[in-house]
């Protein structure tokens, strides 16, 4: 059941936006309907996004929720559902209305972003949270819908909550919040895809293309993934052999890191690829580079560079040659690298995804 107050904004339905109430309620009605929460693959983006409707109190009735609750100070849920309003400028929920148990649904989208290049070096992967509270607007009927953000895993999920800022998706802060919101509006296109949710005319959708990644994996796929990172430098025999091997790994879905990765491992030695600690000097990457390009690569860089701070001068001389160069996430305390045709990259990352074979740009 929705239960909603009035607040002070205006209608956030924009009829040209996909972050309008028309796309944003139809959402939550399949949610409410059919399904509380799902998870679905989008081409290009890492891990999958995460869609779920929460209740309070329904959804905090547990004894470790509970526990988080009182860590942070408050009774029960309904005192943070409170402290979120007065975030969003909603009237708080009233004694009598706790008392009558009624319930207080929103929505939590969860996805993915690369970061922005300042903190490229640095972050592979920025986590988005958009948390969404429908309200009133001149109304006595629910018309409206409010956002809170945050860029944070929630690992303590009251805290991370409580710790959401409420957003104007127009309005971006920074750069990170920039490319959330940007790709927030193509995550909404994906997930009216995934549910056959008809997005109403007159909407401008922020891509034309198919968004889900919805390929079915097979030995070909990891045949096409294995020429695409040896750029086609690889005997057609292995090829075909180690595509089986990885393929019958991926099918146990194996969970144990070090059972998951050795089958990667097995197979990389197998290209001509370059292993490396964090720290490297500019000679070590003109050497090995050069090896696996089979041509000398001498880059320009800023004395006393070194590591990942060479990345940039290091694709600069290779995007000249139409090729950059990628890694495999060892998830240590080294690089795994590789070189790809540069026209073959967004590929690369799609059968990545696929492939559960973990590989980023730098």
């Amino acid at each position: 059941m929705k239960n909603f107050f009035s607040n002070l904004f205006g209608r956030n339905n924009d009829p040209k936006s996909i972050v309008s109430f028309d796309v944003v309620d139809s959402i939550y009605a399949h949610l409410y309907h059919t399904e509380s929460q799902f998870e679905f693959k989008m081409k290009g983006m890492h891990n999958a996004v995460s869609v779920n409707l929460f209740t309070f109190p329904s959804s905090f009735d547990y004894e470790e929720t509970q526990k988080e609750i009182e860590k942070n100070g408050f009774k029960n849920s309904y005192e943070v559902l409170n402290e979120l309003y007065k975030k969003l400028n909603i009237d708080p929920i009233t004694q009598d209305k706790i008392e009558q148990e009624l319930e207080f649904d929103y929505l939590h989208i969860q996805f993915y972003t690369e970061p922005p290049a300042r903190i490229k070096k640095d972050l592979k992967h920025v986590f988005h949270n958009f948390i969404i509270f429908f309200c009133c607007t001149n109304s006595l009927e629910t018309n409206d819908f409010r956002i809170l953000y945050n860029n944070s895993y929630l690992f303590d999920y009251i805290k991370g909550i409580l710790e959401t800022e409420y957003i104007d998706i127009n309005e971006p802060k920074n750069d990170i919040q920039e490319i959330g919101f940007r790709e927030f509006k193509t995550v909404l296109q994906g997930i009216c895809q995934y549910v056959n949710i008809e997005i109403p005319q007159g909407i401008e959708l922020p891509s034309q293309e198919n968004l889900l990644l919805d390929e079915e994996v097979t030995v070909e796929s990891f045949e096409e993934f294995i020429k695409l990172v040896s750029r086609g430098n690889v005997d057609e025999i292995l090829v075909q052999k180690q595509s089986k091997k990885l393929f019958k790994d991926f099918k146990k879905e194996t969970k144990e890191y070090h059972a998951k990765v050795e089958g990667h491992w097995n197979f990389f030695e197998v290209i001509n690829c370059w292993n490396s600690d964090w720290k490297f000097d500019p000679e070590d990457a003109e050497y090995f580079i050069s090896e696996m390009i089979g041509e000398d690569l001498n880059f320009e860089y800023p004395e006393e560079t070194y590591s990942h701070d060479l990345f940039p001068y290091i694709q600069s001389a290779l995007e000249k040659h139409d090729l950059e160069l990628m890694t495999y996430d060892t998830q240590g305390d080294n690089y795994l690298f590789f070189v790809a045709n540069k026209n073959d990259v967004d590929r690369i990352l799609e059968l990545s995804e696929l492939t559960k074979i973990e590989v980023n740009q730098l």
